[in-house]
């Protein structure tokens, strides 16, 4: 079959053919119906090292997958064949304490295991078929439409994620800021505005990310490249944000959230530009929390789904065939995409 292989680190990826993958006597065999193309994939192909990763290429692309099973192994139950799943997209030991409640993303044995996933070291799912190897790591999607379901694995799942951590803190009369209204950011507006009565600020560089922000349910929009950090303390009342989502991460959004969160606030920084600020006294106000975060739990991926289900959020999506994918990662990396892009192996 076709994949979309990352050979080597520091390269473009490229379509080649590969054996199809055997059934995991755990797992399932997936017809992907949906591979989303991240921001991150960009990452792989031009800054990450195996010396920092403890892993590395070949392998298959696409971290954010839904599919329908074709083969469950011998040991596998709680699914059937035909079913529509969702793909949890971290691959831990899957028996330390953190795997044990679901919290595959901070496995305790990550360095003995080596690759974080399927199409992260493992073969993910930009390939007509993607070998899952235990069940555990398969939520079944109901009547969701797969393809527009796919970004929900990380697009959705991350944000989400980032928004529990300060949920407690979103009370009315609060303020959430995101910034980045890309793939991440879309959905983070859209869960905000499900799960919290915050007032939702959104920024960014792109007028036209700035208007779908909007039409999913912002409340503001700030340019970037118009001193945002006076407009937002205007709209917080002098106040700042309770919480500030970075989905960017580069010195100048992580230095813009850390002048922007309340005291007491949180700051979640997502976004892997790679950025970095100081930290001591009068950087930001007393007792602002800053935290990375990374994917989140396999019980928070059952709740994003279920938000889906009842049709508060939903992935803004670009289609795009196999042969199509490597056209999909140029136009992120020119920013012309809107929304998150799905590569659709089967069509």
């Amino acid at each position: 079959m076709l994949a979309l292989r990352l050979k080597a680190w520091k390269t473009e990826a490229v379509l080649e053919e590969v054996p199809e993958p055997g059934l995991p006597p755990a797992g399932a065999l997936l017809k992907v119906i949906g591979a989303g193309a991240c921001h991150s994939d960009l990452h792989l192909m031009r800054d990450f090292e195996t010396d920092a990763m403890g892993w590395g290429p070949p392998f298959t692309l696409g971290h954010e997958n839904t599919g329908e099973i074709v083969a469950l192994g011998r040991r596998a139950f709680g699914l059937e064949v035909g079913q529509p799943v969702a793909v949890y997209g971290p691959w831990g030991c899957g028996h330390c304490r953190r795997c044990a409640i679901g919290e595959e993303s901070y496995c305790e044995n990550a360095a003995a295991i080596g690759p974080a996933g399927g199409g992260l070291g493992l073969d993910g799912g930009m390939a007509p078929l993607m070998a899952v190897p235990d069940t555990r790591l398969l939520v079944p999607l109901g009547s969701l439409d797969p393809v527009e379901a796919a970004p929900l694995t990380d697009a959705g799942l991350t944000p989400y994620h980032a928004v529990n951590r300060s949920l407690p803190k979103l009370v009315p009369g609060s303020a959430a800021v995101v910034i980045g209204a890309g793939g991440l950011g879309h959905m983070a507006v859209q869960i905000l505005k499900a799960v919290s009565p915050a007032k939702v600020i959104v920024v960014d560089t792109r007028q036209e990310a700035l208007a779908l922000a909007k039409s999913l349910g912002a409340d503001e929009t700030v340019s970037m490249d118009e001193n945002p950090g006076p407009a937002i303390m205007e709209l917080t009342h002098g106040r700042g944000a309770e919480a500030v989502i970075d989905l960017v991460g580069a010195d100048s959004t992580i230095a813009l959230g850390m002048r922007v969160a309340r005291t007491r606030g949180d700051l979640s920084l997502v976004g892997l530009a790679g950025g970095s600020a100081p930290f001591r006294f009068l950087t930001a106000r007393i007792e602002v929390e800053m935290a990375t975060t990374f994917w989140g739990t396999r019980a928070e991926l059952m709740e994003v789904i279920s938000l889906a289900q009842a049709g508060l959020i939903r992935s803004h999506v670009q289609r795009f065939t196999l042969d199509q994918a490597a056209g999909a990662y140029r136009l992120m990396r020119e920013g012309k995409l809107e929304g998150r892009a799905v590569v659709t192996p089967n069509a």
